[in-house]
């Protein structure tokens, strides 16, 4: 008896312990931050902290947003997964809690956001600032039940995506054909595919080893990337199609709030998080990929690898090649409800005006 009471007592502190740390969190209980509470907000990305996506975009960011606040409302910067789990997890990191912001691809967790996955078709945006503008108001009008759980806050693509491998350079549609290619995501999947490569799954932080062992021949990435992770000194071959030609293909980023989280903040720390949403705030971080290009090539340069340009009737065949992927993805998501022939027609009129 004297042990089950002991238990029973054990029990009871325990529960009493946990209630009490989940009362301190108000977002855990439902609860508001007072007015003059201070508040830290965790932000999670998979980039390592040298990366353009924490020091030129989240970090300039939470000192706007600290700024206004006061200080009031600060950030605490978890790169390279360090809240753990993978990359595809942390859309569920947002919606869980377990971060209150993160910037990842929607793409990441496929099928799961289809009214934005038009922004990463083949051949259909030019740059990062504009089409990142043009995410953001394609969200809006298509995508705002998809991202109903979540806050949020910016959506974006990079600059140019180009090609890199360590085979031989690509010049036309056939040298693709047997490669062994790693994309970000179900569509850029589908899109080296449709150019005859086999797309391989890797996580963006296992890239680098992957490419070194040779367990992929090459990659599709933009240039900002690429001496980030150090992919320069283990990649022979780059590849790009150059403006005003559309790009081969982009990725969807977006900065997504925990809903909960932001719903518990007080009104003034709301309009803080509001006025440094959406459309402009989008449109800089694009602006900022595309600014990136030329000292991120450079080190590729230096080196000495080969850099070649694909134009003219090559560039042709490889788009129609690659226009089949456009046509499937509207069948498919219009077969779930949506209209994806008015989004890309919609999309294209935007990224058109």
């Amino acid at each position: 008896m004297k042990f089950l009471a002991k238990s029973h007592g054990l029990i009871t502190a325990l529960l009493t312990t946990l209630t009490l740390t989940a009362c301190s969190d108000p977002a855990a209980t439902g609860g508001s931050i007072g007015n003059d509470e201070k508040v830290v907000l965790k932000v999670a990305h998979f980039w390592p902290a040298t990366a353009l996506s924490q020091q030129k975009v989240l970090e300039p960011w939470c000192a706007k947003i600290a700024e206004e606040s006061n200080n009031q409302m600060t950030c605490q910067f978890y790169p390279a997964m360090q809240l753990g789990g993978t990359p595809p997890q942390l859309i569920d990191q947002a919606n869980d809690g377990v971060a209150d912001i993160v910037w990842t691809l929607p793409g990441y967790t496929a099928g799961r956001f289809p009214s934005m996955e038009v922004m990463e078709l083949p051949f259909l945006i030019k740059d990062g600032e504009t089409s990142s503008r043009v995410a953001w108001q394609m969200y809006e009008e298509f995508g705002q039940e998809d991202f109903k759980n979540l806050k949020p806050l910016a959506f974006n693509v990079h600059d140019r995506g180009q090609i890199h491998n360590n085979v031989r350079p690509i010049t036309q549609l056939s040298d693709f054909r047997g490669l062994k290619m790693r994309a970000p995501t179900r569509l850029t999947n589908k899109m080296l595919e449709a150019l005859g490569a086999t797309p391989v799954n890797i996580p963006m932080p296992s890239l680098s080893e992957s490419v070194s062992k040779g367990v992929v021949d090459g990659y599709i990435l933009p240039w900002e990337v690429v001496p980030t992770l150090k992919l320069h000194e283990m990649t022979k071959y780059h590849s790009e199609i150059n403006a005003p030609d559309p790009v081969l293909y982009s990725s969807l980023f977006t900065i997504a709030m925990n809903k909960q989280k932001y719903e518990t903040l007080p009104e003034h720390l709301k309009k803080i998080i509001d006025d440094n949403s959406g459309a402009d705030f989008s449109a800089s971080i694009g602006r900022a990929w595309d600014k990136s290009i030329v000292a991120a090539k450079q080190p590729a340069i230096d080196r000495g690898n080969a850099i070649n340009a694909i134009s003219g009737g090559e560039l042709e065949q490889i788009k129609q090649a690659a226009a089949r992927v456009e046509s499937e993805w509207i069948a498919e998501v219009t077969a779930k409800g949506y209209d994806g022939q008015a989004m890309v027609d919609r999309a294209r009129e935007l990224l058109n005006q």
